[in-house]
This record gives structure tokens, sequence and C-alpha cells, in this order.
């Protein structure tokens, strides 16, 4: 333990007398980023506790002078980064972090990473031109639940499911003439039956208003935004209605990105800082904290928002969640994708 204390107490005092930021020289390319961060001979030693984003050093090296170079060579893909639309450009996001405990929180050193790309006029993934299925939900806009194959490039073509792998659940709203929205997941349960009734068994996946329940038990994850007004969730299957049709009931809620609160929001728990983070502005995190708790409107201006939100009820299915040990699965029949249906 002293040990460790005093080791705390050498980094921040090399970070205290040295800038850092001075020596991370960051270059945006066109669909990756390269980063070379110097760092001084006392932590030369503790190169594999830098990170950007989830990702180690792509490559090290130890200078004639006893200093290190560390280098990351990723595409913007990886490591975790955040993609959000702002304005004309497209904006990917990240941190440059030094973590010299296993489980450090916080971390002793942060630096902002982000790269901008002029976005192009009407940009949308390409699954979206290949058409999809839609339902028109309240204030007549128009609300969409898909589940992607893996490469996020279209519909997915199978709705059986390997147990523990990932189902990519897709959202969004078209907003039309509508000031921009933010798409959220208000809740979202399985079930076995198209149709939810009060005694119908179920298995949360969100809830207490926009928390993602399954990120403290499973890798699932909301990934990077393409737009304010779409989501997708990566959803790690489960043993829940194994092998029988499962059924996913969303929430789906459009609302005004300029008023997430406890009531309103996308909040999932990353694991390395044990703690509940908001998926859309992490300096905003103090809104999950109601996660392991009640989630409830805080101000009468709250409700108002509350009683004039455009939501909607999404079903998708049915879903086949397969363990491929059985004996059984190879003569089990796929079911037709239906997509979202109208609750």
């Amino acid at each position: 333990m002293a040990a460790q204390l005093y080791f705390g107490v050498i980094i921040m005092a090399v970070f205290a007398t040295t800038d850092a930021t001075t020596d991370i020289q960051v270059v945006c390319e066109e669909d990756s980023v390269r980063i070379t961060w110097r760092i001084n001979v006392e932590l030369v030693p503790y190169a594999a506790r830098f990170f950007l984003g989830s990702c180690l050093p792509s490559k090290f090296n130890v200078l004639p002078n006893g200093e290190g170079e560390i280098h990351f060579n990723y595409h913007l893909v990886d490591c975790r980064f955040k993609r959000q639309m702002k304005g004309k450009h497209l904006l990917y996001q990240n941190e440059l972090t030094f973590r010299p405990h296993k489980k450090s929180t916080p971390a002793a050193f942060v630096y902002p990473i982000e790269c901008a790309y002029k976005s192009t006029v009407g940009w949308v993934p390409t699954f979206l031109h290949s058409g999809s299925s839609f339902t028109e939900g309240r204030g007549r806009l128009v609300f969409h639940m898909e589940l992607l194959n893996e490469q996020l490039t279209s519909v997915a073509k199978t709705n059986v499911i390997p147990l523990g792998s990932f189902m990519p659940i897709w959202a969004a709203v078209e907003q039309k003439s509508h000031q921009p929205l933010l798409l959220l997941m208000e809740e979202c349960v399985a079930a076995t039956t198209p149709e939810l009734q009060l005694d119908s068994p179920v298995y949360p996946i969100i809830g207490n208003k926009g928390c993602l329940l399954e990120s403290m038990k499973t890798n699932s994850v909301f990934l990077p935004r393409y737009h304010s007004s779409a989501l997708i969730l990566s959803l790690q299957s489960f043993k829940f209605g194994l092998g029988q049709e499962v059924y996913i009931h969303c929430k789906l809620v459009a609302w005004d990105p300029e008023a997430l609160d406890e009531s309103k929001k996308a909040c999932q728990y990353v694991k390395e800082n044990r703690r509940w983070e908001l998926f859309d502005d992490r300096s905003k995190s103090s809104v999950c904290s109601c996660c392991d708790s009640s989630c409830t409107p805080r101000s009468k201006r709250d409700i108002e928002w509350e009683s004039n939100a455009f939501s909607h009820n999404s079903v998708l299915g049915p879903l086949i969640i397969i363990d491929p040990l059985d004996s059984n699965v190879h003569d089990m029949l796929e079911v037709s994708l239906t997509g979202a249906e109208v609750q």
C-alpha cells in the first residue's frame, strides 16, 4: 500500500512539472487517427498503462535520451470513439488517459481527442437506403426499430441469434419539420409474446428512465451515434426465452437534446470506471447517479415536458436465441423476422 501511494505521488509530481499536452501530436486522417505521445523517463516502465479510449498503444519506442514515445494508430471505429453530429460536422471524440493502477478511478491524466469532418449533406447509414419497416407514432413522427447484421450495413437476414453473441438493435425517428430531437430508449424488456400482459414474464434490458441495465451484467453498450435522431444498442444475447420466440419491447422517446435529466437520458455502466455515464455527454453523468435507485422528474418543467413528449412503443421480433452446444439446435427452423410492429 505504501509503495502504491509513493508511486502515485511520483506520477502526480511528473505531470505537475511537465506540460504533457505539448508532447502530444494528433493527426486525423480520412477514417483513422495517428497519435504520438512523448513521455518522461520516469514513466517509461509504465507505458502499458497509457490508453486511447479502450486501446493500448500500437507501438512504443525508447528514445536515445531515455524518454519514451508512444504511438496510437487506430481506425475511428475502434477504441470506443464517440461519434456525433454537430452542425455540418461529424465529430469523433475520445480521451488519452494514463492509469497507473488497474482500477484507477479517476485516471491520473486525461487529454481529450477530437477529429472533425465535414459531413455529407443528407448522409445516413447505407442500410437505410435499402428500406426498413416503420411505424408512425405520436405527433406524426415516424419511428423505426430493426435488427441489423454484425457489420451494421443492412437489416439482419436471420432472426436466429447464438447465445452470447451481439444483437445490434437500431432505433430512429424521422424528424421531418420538427426541431432537432434526440432519440432515446426509455425502457426495453424482452418477453416471449408479441404483446405484453400484466402477468407476462419479462427480462429487463433498459429501465429506470433510460438506464442500460444489461451493461452492468454483460458487455451490452450503446454504439456511437451517427445522428441525434437514431440510436444503436449492441445487446449481448441472454438465456431468457432460450430456444423460444423472443420479442424486444421498447418505449422510444423523441426528446429535446438540451433538456436531459434523470427522467430523460441514455446511461450505461462503464465497468473500468465502475460508474454510470451519460452516453451523450460524459461530463453530465450526474444525471445517471439515480440508475441504482429510482429516477423521476425533478421539476415542474420536466413534468410539463413529459406530457408533451413524443413517445412510441415498438416491438422487434420474433428472435430466437439458441445455445450452439444444444444438440437440438440443428433441428430448429428459422422464423422470418417481422421487424417493428405497433403496440
